[in-house]
């Protein structure tokens, strides 16, 4: 299996990164300094939805639509996040409940104990803050939105 990227874009930008990565010629996104797309190792966009219901449960808004939506026919490999989801994670962040822990920690142990997950709780933590404060970045005005490349 590949490998699949979060990424903050605008439409047009989220297509042509798309391209780019199609062919292959992406730079790895990881760390990177804009710290604007998250790539992860051995996880589909499958992965990404179990990890937006997983979010939409914690922070109490289970049973919304978390299922990567099409982008436009010309890329069947980018999705694009739904609000919901996006709410989801951004909330993981500063989500507050009475002596249940921190819910991001909750999350990621449960995303990372899935069938066939390819990394642990400790790993999962990173990806799940990293992807929350993604999430937490949008900007409206910019008009960007959170896309899934997935190989």
């Amino acid at each position: 299996m590949g490998f699949t990227e979060i990424f903050v874009a605008t439409h047009d930008a989220a297509l042509k990164r798309a391209g780019l990565l199609d062919a292959g010629s992406a730079p790895a996104a990881n760390g990177g300094p804009d710290g604007h797309a998250v790539r992860i190792e051995g996880v589909s966009d499958f992965e990404i939805e179990q990890l937006g219901d997983l979010a939409g449960t914690a922070v109490h808004a289970g049973g919304a639509d978390y299922e990567l939506t099409m982008v436009d026919v010309a890329s069947d490999s980018l999705l694009a996040v739904p609000p919901a989801m996006v709410r989801a994670l951004a909330d993981l962040l500063s989500y507050e409940t009475e002596g249940e822990g921190n819910v991001l920690e909750d999350v990621a142990e449960q995303w990372a104990a899935q069938d066939d997950m390819p990394f642990g709780a400790a790993q999962a933590r990173t990806y799940v803050e990293q992807l929350a404060r993604l999430a937490a970045g949008l900007d409206d005005a910019e008009r960007t939105g959170l896309y899934v490349w997935s190989a």
